[in-house]
């Protein structure tokens, strides 16, 4: 049996029911795959009789120890940096590829995986154009958590969080996608909820679209102003002089790409929550991990950055880190003028010593 026997739309997000009596066959599965290598036959047939969510994580554990012995033999620990922009759309299609084969309805999964695809396709080409696929490329930030701790500590940091850990919450990202599976049985046919949940994720991907677009503009510019001192077109030198971006959605959040980002998959667990009519369930973890995981690797991006601009402290304290805390977009702040001590101040302020 690879579903659950449910009788209500409600009990789709029961972990007891829909999660825990299927874990046996995770213990099962390898022995499984060996049998199925060894007579060359069965593949299709092990798949469909296995739990899309177990199967689904034994991918994601295997490609966990994958990302750990590349990273280890190339000393290079952006492996899954690489696949991050991948790997959840392919966990989605494999849920409606399994639902497809099993013969259950996939127009939920079908919409989920149009979004997605969507998604993958921005933030690879964005990941792309700033090198991250260019061999030897890695996120300055390891490097500099590799200076700060010793090598026995980031080694351990490797084997659990950077391989693993993020290997596993890229599965937990599409998890919710199982319970849209579930939910599907009892309601097969999409209704203007499930459109106007697509409608809200492809709208939150032209924000990061527009978000990714005006820092990649911004940067070029900068680029060229250094290389050349020509100011480009829609930038004025102090823009440039500052070193970030505050224009445009930047004016209105620090981090508007990131925002959008954790709101995708928190948006695809609302979905899931609503198509199984809970108001919460265990797919929660996922981008409720996301979350904390932002704010941890946020934290470390703007200490950086107010490392390097002087004016980053006073746009910290202006505009939020990801949700807006104003109406009105950044302005610089003026510049004070020097105050003037005129000569009978200084005379009145002798005098008063004096006495």
């Amino acid at each position: 049996m690879a579903l659950p026997t449910l009788h209500a739309l409600e009990e789709c997000s029961d972990f007891a029911k829909t999660v825990q009596p299927f874990i046996p066959q995770l213990y099962a599965l390898p022995q499984k795959v060996l049998d199925v290598v060894m007579s060359r036959d069965g593949f299709s047939d092990l798949y469909v009789e296995t739990n899309p969510l177990i199967s689904g994580f034994a991918i994601s554990t295997v490609l966990g120890a994958v990302f750990l012995v590349v990273s280890e033999i190339n000393k290079n620990y952006s492996q899954v940096d690489r696949c991050w922009s991948l790997l959840p759309t392919l966990y989605i299609a494999h849920f409606d590829a399994w639902a497809r084969l099993a013969g259950v309805p996939s127009a939920r999964l079908d919409a989920a995986l149009f979004f997605s695809t969507i998604w993958s396709m921005r933030l690879t080409f964005n990941y792309w154009r700033k090198g991250g696929y260019e061999v030897g490329s890695e996120d300055y930030r390891w490097e500099i958590i590799r200076k700060q701790v010793p090598a026995v500590v980031f080694h351990v940091f490797n084997w659990t969080f950077i391989s693993f850990i993020q290997s596993i919450l890229l599965f937990l990202l599409a998890a919710p996608a199982y319970i849209l599976l579930l939910a599907s049985k009892f309601e097969p046919n999409l209704t203007s909820a499930d459109f106007a949940y697509v409608s809200i994720e492809l709208g939150l991907v032209v924000i990061e679209w527009f978000a990714d677009q005006q820092q990649w503009d911004f940067q070029n510019a900068k680029s060229e102003y250094k290389k050349s001192g020509k100011v480009s077109q829609g930038y004025s030198q102090a823009d440039l002089d500052r070193g970030f971006i505050t224009s445009g959605l930047w004016g209105y959040s620090r981090h508007p790409n990131f925002a959008a980002e954790q709101s995708i998959w928190f948006f695809l667990y609302q979905w899931s929550c609503f198509a199984s009519k809970n108001l919460y369930s265990w797919s929660g973890v996922g981008p409720s991990f996301l979350i904390m995981l932002f704010q941890g690797s946020t934290w470390l991006t703007e200490l950086i950055t107010a490392g390097k601009y002087k004016e980053y402290s006073e746009y910290q304290g202006l505009v939020g880190m990801f949700v807006p805390s104003r109406f009105s977009s950044y302005k610089t702040p003026p510049i004070k003028p020097p105050r003037v001590i005129r000569t009978s101040e200084l005379a009145k302020n002798l005098s008063k010593k004096q006495k």
